[in-house]
């Protein structure tokens, strides 16, 4: 199942994802750290759903109160009530 979440206080600007079989595939971010986020889109390609919400919620990004990899974790939860 394919999903799209809006980010909030990040530099990028949405998410694209799938889940298939409770497992995280095909992560897209647009805008942000183009290296970074395509990094983390393959660490987290294939991993179970609760472990990337575990390994990233609550990850800031200098002085804000988020990060792109919180707002994954964010995106993953919001997504999970619908699959």
């Amino acid at each position: 199942m394919q999903f799209e979440y809006k980010t909030q206080g990040t530099c990028s600007q949405r998410i694209f994802f799938d889940i298939e079989e409770g497992k995280v595939t095909n992560v897209r971010f647009i805008g942000g750290c183009n290296g970074n986020l395509k990094g983390i889109a393959s660490l987290v390609e294939g991993m179970d759903i609760e472990t990337v919400i575990a390994r990233l919620e609550g990850t800031t990004c200098g002085l804000k109160a988020t990060s792109c990899p919180d707002q994954l974790a964010k995106a993953l939860k919001a997504a999970k009530d619908h699959v």
